[in-house]
């Protein structure tokens, strides 16, 4: 028996040293993953060496601790003891890194609340694109730890760099001082939101607001009563239908299987994303915004990287150890196996957070079998009278200048999903571009689709250029202010022949032009609001010929022949159906013209008169001659004014004056559009930035 439970002995230590040696070599394949990843920087963040940076002007507050937060720092060691004696298995809490002095600060005195004097950060969007801009993401050293210091904001706004750990205080010190309810987070998340990897998220410049469609209900429903049909057949046929069907789709899911499984290959191989080995282990920090404060109507999450809100249900957000803010500590005791989609984030409930410091609204207890093992310190922590210190850091500051020039290496460029963002400070390019947005077509980036360019401060009022490298077609905005009204202008070339869609702000026109599209053959006028109710003019041109100038154009300019002026007018209440006209014809080389009137309710067919060969004069060449074959006219009139021969007589002379002073309006819209085009290459060729009166940095 004896030999028998020495042999069972020995298996036992065999199957321990076994176990030891498996459990080792899962951790030494994770120190050199951990290893791995220490070396895969970003290539455009250059290296900086935080230790050789200048300490010796910084206040005494950095160097040494008050007796407060000594007293704090005892406090935070108490806690952790006890933390950590009921969760073994938990990982040490993150409590009093060293500062850039060396001296060990409490996480939450680190924080500073600062409200800045500028409107933009007013408001929670605008701070965490101010941190995103103005600092450079570094990389943890060890992706499933967080660091053993952390600096000061006032150091890291000196220096415009730093790990996820200071984007994080930074922002939440921001966020505080504007007035949000706002707490750094210590948790984990998915390798693309930990080292700022957005290669596989669409771009959000690119994603369209969803159109809400606007339902008119129905006053009045008829209800047309069906006819009765035979049950049995209607089964019949939906049952002859589903066999069809069936066949028809085992057809086509066989042939759409084997071409799933051909992309499925190619598709797996370029854009599913590699497994992570450190799934669930990435260490992360972000902002936590709870709702009330600043009228926040739901809890949502800041990643300070990027400066996008996520909601608390996000599944890239694997779960969070603590949070805190400049007042208080607190430990999440709630499982995150699900991630922080179920998580509760009601911090006065003590059974889902612990807190380290007793609120001051809080209620005494009385004492338990647990307060025997309490030493002094333990005690005197959970008195209710002992606050957090205040910060010791300094004051936040941002210069205009600094709040201008937002990005640390004077550009900064983000990848997408087959797309590229690049972002530069005002005044930093000549031309006043501020930002790019380029669209490829292929996940390598090499094939170009589209180019939008965002520009401010421009004296042309230029606000945006779309380019759609495919048609070559090239769209500016404008914002309002242009001295041609000009509010989008969409082109190939700045010539005339090269075609243009140029589109105004009518409200400051006097004839009401809208929107104006010329090509060689043809130019369409859009009005809107005139008192005559036109809101279309065609017209048509021929070949160009040699001629003479007009006022306003280019001595090099060919004239366009005009084959057919037409005009579309809305309806006139004030006027009779019959008497108010709906489309006008001017065929300028047939010598014809033809007028179509509008309906009445009850009408199905409009009244129509066309004059033909309107130009026949006597010998003196005075007199124009309506007879039968000149005037065709189709009256399903109610009144008897049309039917009169002097009326049309009259009519047709009107017509005529008319079209010549369409011809003169012709005219002056193609000069018009050889002056835009002449004005834009002068705008182009000398651009202008202004700068406003209340930029006192400029």
């Amino acid at each position: 028996m004896e030999v028998l439970e020495e042999d069972e002995e020995v298996e036992k230590r065999t199957e321990q040293s076994l176990n030891s040696l498996d459990i080792s070599d899962s951790l030494e394949d994770l120190e050199t993953n951990v290893s791995e990843e220490k070396v895969s920087v970003p290539s455009d963040v250059p290296g900086f060496d935080w230790s050789s940076i200048d300490t010796s002007h910084l206040p005494s507050s950095y160097k040494t601790n008050s007796q407060k937060e000594k007293k704090m720092l005892q406090i935070a060691d108490h806690f952790l003891r006890q933390y950590t004696h009921l969760c073994p298995d938990r990982k040490p809490l993150f409590l009093h890194p060293a500062n850039e002095c060396g001296v060990e600060k409490f996480v939450s005195t680190t924080l500073r609340p600062t409200l800045l004097p500028y409107p933009e950060l007013y408001h929670w969007s605008g701070c965490a694109s101010f941190v995103s801009n103005y600092l450079t993401m570094e990389p943890l050293k060890c992706p499933i730890t967080l660091p053993s210091s952390l600096y000061s904001p006032t150091t890291i706004m000196k220096y415009q760099r730093g790990n996820c750990l200071d984007f994080t205080v930074l922002l939440c010190s921001l966020l505080i001082g504007a007035g949000y309810d706002a707490y750094c987070v210590h948790g984990y998340a998915t390798q693309e939101i930990c080292t700022l990897d957005q290669t596989q998220e669409p771009c959000p410049l690119l994603r369209k607001p969803q159109e809400v469609p606007v339902m008119k209900p129905k006053k009045y429903r008829l209800s047309i009563p069906s006819e009765p049909q035979s049950k049995f057949e209607l089964q019949q046929k939906a049952k002859k239908e589903e066999e069809e069907d069936a066949q028809k789709k085992e057809k086509d899911e066989d042939a759409q299987k084997k071409e799933e499984e051909e992309e499925e290959q190619v598709v797996t191989e370029v854009e599913m994303p590699k497994r992570d080995p450190l799934h669930g282990l990435r260490v992360h920090t972000w902002v936590l915004v709870l709702s009330g404060k600043r009228k926040v109507p739901e809890t949502f999450f800041i990643n300070p990287f990027t400066g996008n809100s996520h909601n608390t249900t996000d599944e890239r957000f694997l779960g969070i150890e603590s949070i805190w803010n400049h007042r208080n500590y607190w430990v999440n005791m709630q499982d995150c196996r699900k991630g922080c989609k179920d998580l509760s984030f009601d911090l006065s409930d003590a059974i889902c957070w612990e807190i380290m410091l007793p609120e001051g609204n809080e209620p005494l207890t009385e004492s338990s079998e647990d307060d025997i093992y309490m030493d002094d310190m333990e005690m005197e922590a959970r008195d209710v009278s002992f606050e957090m210190p205040l910060s010791w850091v300094t004051r936040i500051k941002v210069s205009c200048r600094e709040f201008e020039n937002q990005y640390s290496q004077g550009k900064k460029v983000i990848l997408y999903e087959k797309a590229k963002v690049e972002k530069w400070p005002p005044y930093m390019n000549g031309n006043g571009l501020v930002e790019r947005l380029t669209v490829y077509a292929d996940l390598d980036c090499t094939e170009v689709v589209e180019v939008t360019e965002w520009f401010k401060n421009r004296a042309d009022m230029l606000d945006r250029r779309e380019m759609n490298k495919q048609t070559q077609l090239t769209t500016d905005y404008f914002r309002p202010g242009h001295p041609l009204l000009l509010k989008a202008h969409t082109y190939t070339l700045l010539e005339q022949e090269s075609g243009h869609t140029m589109e105004f702000y009518h409200k400051a026109r006097t004839d009401d032009l809208q929107k104006r599209v010329e090509n060689a053959a043809e130019m369409i006028e859009y009005f809107v609001g005139r008192d005559d109710f036109l809101h279309i003019r065609h017209v048509e041109f021929g070949e160009s010929e040699n001629g003479m100038d007009t006022a306003g154009t280019r001595s090099d300019v060919k004239l366009r022949p005009i084959v057919q002026i037409k005009e579309l007018f809305h309806r006139n209440p004030e006027k009779p159906a019959d008497e108010d006209v709906e489309e006008r014809i001017f065929m300028i080389t047939d010598d014809r013209i033809q007028l179509t009137y509008h309906l009445e309710d009850h009408d199905t067919i409009a009244s129509k008169v066309v004059f033909i060969r309107t130009v026949q004069r006597d010998r003196n060449g005075d007199e124009i001659f309506l007879t039968s074959d000149t005037c065709v006219k189709y009256q399903p009139w109610s009144s008897e004014k049309h039917k009169n021969v002097l009326h049309l007589y009259t009519l047709l002379w009107e017509l005529r004056t008319q079209q010549k002073e369409l011809k003169h309006q012709v005219r002056e819209s193609e000069a018009e559009v050889l002056n835009v085009l002449k004005f834009r290459e002068e705008e182009e060729a000398n651009i202008k930035l202004t700068v406003s009166m209340y930029n006192t940095a400029r």
